[in-house]
Parts: structure tokens; C-alpha cells; sequence
């Protein structure tokens, strides 16, 4: 593996982790300690503090994520070509990966419509207070869904891409004594 390789790879897969381990952690963290003020109203408003804090450095993960996985493909044609499985995990991972950007998208402009009904309050960041309106309640119980979904996707990525790399090894010790 050439030194671009290598640092196209650790782009791929560092800025996988982080779309990962940010979600995760807002659906646990920040979102949990939302839910732990005082005020109905702070609730949502300091989750979208947060998000909105969060959602340049996703965007740029996600950006990242893709033009390295493109520059793999790239690099990997030869394997894409003539290794079994290595297309239809490509081909699983970027479809997975789509659909995780996408949800990631779709569940920040559902968080713009939580943040406009703020002062509605609420008992969490996606948990609607009794008497909400049906559309703070729609949305948080989209975004309550969304906060489990996306890390899932996220985290099915980097294990796809781990099975990527575990494809790349030799089969046996002799076939890796032989390269």
C-alpha cells in the first residue's frame, strides 16, 4: 500500500468514525443532558445549540468521507474488477452510506422545525410534551427515530469498511510470502 493509500484510507475511515461518534454522541449525550434542564423551553433550544454547532463539522466529515472513498474506488479498480466480493461491498457500503447521509441531512431540517417550536417546550429533545403542537410532535418523534438510525448507519460503514481491509489480506501465509 502506497503512502496515499494510506493517507486516503485514514481520511476515509477517521471521517467515518467521527460521523459515528458525533452522532452517538448527541443522541446520548446531548440530548440526554437537554433533557435535564429545568426549563421546557431550554430543552429543545440547547439541543439545537449543540446540533447546530456539530452539523458544519458532520457536513465536512461526510464531504470528506465521500472524495477519499471515491479516491479508494479509484486506486482499488483492479481489485473492484477481479476480487470476489469486493464489488458487492463496495457497492453495499456506498449504498448504506447514501442512505446515512441523506437521514443525516433530512434529520437536521427536521431539528429546524423542533428549533422554530421551541418556545412550545418539551419534556426532551425528542420526547413532545403533552398538548404539543402536531408538528413539534412529528418532528421530535422523527428526529427520536433518527438519533438511533443514523449512528447505526454510520457505524455499518465502518464495519464495511473493515471487511474491506480484511479482504485485502492474503488468504494464507504462503500466498503473503509469495507477493
Amino acid at each position: 500500500m502506497s503512502d496515499n493509500e494510506y493517507l486516503t484510507r485514514s481520511i476515509h475511515d477517521l471521517t467515518a468514525a467521527a460521523w459515528f461518534g458525533g452522532s452517538l454522541m448527541g443522541a446520548v449525550g446531548l440530548n440526554g443532558a437537554a433533557a435535564a434542564a429545568k426549563d421546557p423551553q431550554e430543552r429543545t433550544r440547547l439541543s439545537n445549540i449543540g446540533w447546530k454547532k456539530w452539523a458544519p463539522l458532520q457536513a465536512a466529515a461526510l464531504i470528506a468521507h465521500g472524495v477519499a472513498g471515491a479516491a479508494i474506488i479509484y486506486q482499488n479498480k483492479g481489485r473492484l474488477a477481479g476480487q470476489d466480493g469486493v464489488t458487492r461491498n463496495t457497492v453495499l457500503k456506498g449504498a448504506v452510506t447514501v442512505v446515512g447521509a441523506a437521514l443525516t441531512l433530512y434529520s437536521r431540517a427536521a431539528g429546524k422545525k423542533v428549533e422554530a417550536l421551541a418556545h412550545e417546550g418539551a419534556e426532551g429533545a425528542t420526547e413532545p410534551r403533552a398538548g404539543a403542537s402536531p408538528e413539534l410532535a412529528s418532528a421530535q418523534k422523527q428526529l427520536k427515530v433518527l438519533q438511533w438510525a443514523i449512528p447505526v448507519l454510520a457505524g455499518t460503514v465502518v464495519v464495511l469498511g473493515a471487511k474491506h481491509g480484511e479482504m485485502q489480506r492474503p488468504r494464507n501465509i504462503l500466498q503473503g510470502l509469495l507477493k
